[in-house]
């Protein structure tokens, strides 16, 4: 194969799922009807940031080899935790600041503070304890929201201050702030991956352990970072979902993890870690949120979106599959 050939088919198999999204637009934009609108490919660009960001901390646990099965419970944890201090209704403790803006940073600390505690909880017991990440993982998932439920008594927390709502109401060019939000996380974290020592480290983690532990990288340092940055990140998603729903639920969230590993694997990420980008992943959200889209659009029962993303799922890995065994061939 001529080199400039190898080029381009490695180019289209790193960014396949950007053909793909690509594709799923056009179809449904000459299809659906009403699809092909800018409202409704900003409302898109909207649904996908909750599930971005949660998407990015598990894209870097398994770019390092290892998974996070917590993210869903421990976004859900931040937002209750948010709910209970700062909202005024329910269980909600309605706690003010003066003046009014600091309520936001302090939300703020207080959701990715929980998610921090946790994430170093599942980092200690994988690097330090030598425990099954997968085991761990949704232990924590499962302990983590059985804490949801008993903080909350099944009762919810509505009405987040006005200055958290602002976040939520206020748009730019047609998009809300928490839209912007997840994509400036993109971009900052892309550039990590791409640019930093941390990101290179990460990936040869991912790729082979021990080569990367002889070669003098801090393996357990740079695992410990990602799961803590995980939990983080998670705990920012369940933050920017509180003040999209002006409080928070037992059940909020429910259900995300599952979509967040669907967007991660469609995005491109290895499951056998060492591989894999977040740009793609930002797209294999936005190739979720458009079928989602769709069918609301379609009036189908919501059961199909079930039905398509577990298929999308196995394709994805099924594509990751045969992507590996053409890199093979062309090494």
């Amino acid at each position: 194969m001529q080199p400039s050939q190898r080029r381009s088919l490695e180019f289209v198999l790193d960014n396949l799922v950007w053909f793909m999204l690509l594709a799923v637009l056009a179809i449904f934009s000459a299809t659906v009807p009403n699809y092909f609108q800018l409202g409704i490919f900003a409302n898109i660009i909207e649904q996908s940031s909750v599930l971005g960001v949660m998407s990015i901390g598990l894209a870097l646990v398994i770019i390092a080899g290892h998974m996070d099965l917590s993210v869903e419970s421990v976004a859900a944890l931040s937002a209750m935790a948010a709910g209970i201090l700062f909202a005024s209704s329910g269980i909600g403790m309605g706690i003010t600041f003066t003046p009014g803006w600091l309520v936001v940073p302090a939300s703020l600390l207080v959701g990715l503070g929980v998610g921090a505690v946790v994430g170093a909880l599942n980092g200690f017991l994988v690097i330090k304890v030598k425990m099954n990440a997968f085991i761990v993982t949704l232990s924590s998932f499962i302990w983590v929201r059985g804490l949801v439920v008993a903080a909350s008594g099944g009762r919810s927390a509505q009405n987040l201050a006005d200055e958290l709502r602002w976040l939520a109401i206020q748009r730019f060019l047609g998009i809300p702030l928490t839209a912007y939000i997840a994509i400036a996380c993109f971009i900052g974290f892309s550039f990590m991956m791409a640019k930093t020592r941390f990101g290179r480290h990460l990936i040869m983690i991912g790729g082979n352990e021990a080569a990367a532990f002889r070669a003098g990288i801090k393996v357990d340092k740079v695992l410990m970072i990602a799961f803590i940055l995980s939990g983080t990140i998670a705990a920012l998603a369940g933050w920017l979902l509180a003040i999209r729903t002006s409080g928070a639920t037992a059940n909020l969230g429910a259900g995300m993890l599952f979509n967040a590993f669907a967007a991660v694997v469609i995005g491109g990420v290895s499951l056998k870690g060492g591989l894999g980008a977040l740009p793609g992943v930002y797209a294999g959200v936005l190739l979720l949120s458009s079928i989602n889209t769709a069918i609301n659009l379609m009036g189908l029962p919501a059961h199909y979106t079930q039905v398509i993303h577990g298929l999308l799922v196995l394709a994805a890995v099924l594509l990751d599959t045969l992507k590996q065994t053409i890199r093979k061939k062309l090494a």
